[in-house]
């Protein structure tokens, strides 16, 4: 969904997104509904996608601005992400976090926290 300056979709591939929209969103909303409905393998599911989610935001976000991003890293950066919105130091690094995946991350944080104080 277009959000700009959040997000940045001018040249986004369509067809690409909604094929990653339909392959990455099924299996969460089915563990979603497991735990609402008491499932209790649910809850190591969930925090299986927690884990994931977050150490993929890890790697692809906080590790490149603390530390070097490489040139994969940087390329993609510049092509999707370096008009979005962003609140931290973009001087010296090739990768800044922009607001949008800084909410993410955070949310991210909490929604595994509680699934582990479930």
């Amino acid at each position: 969904m277009p959000m700009f300056p959040l997000n940045d979709l001018t040249g986004a591939n369509v067809r690409g997104r909604a094929l990653a929209g339909a392959i990455n969103y099924p299996f969460p909303l089915l563990v979603a509904a497991g735990v609402a409905h008491g499932r209790p393998w649910s809850l190591a599911a969930a925090t299986g996608i927690c884990v994931l989610i977050l150490a993929g935001h890890l790697y692809h976000w906080w590790l490149p601005y603390l530390w070097r991003a490489s040139a994969a890293q940087r390329e993609l950066y510049q092509r999707e992400y370096a008009r979005t919105l962003k609140i931290l130091p973009a001087e010296g690094h090739g990768v800044v976090p922009d607001v949008q995946h800084m909410v993410v991350g955070a949310l991210s944080l909490i929604m595994l926290v509680t699934t582990l104080n479930a």
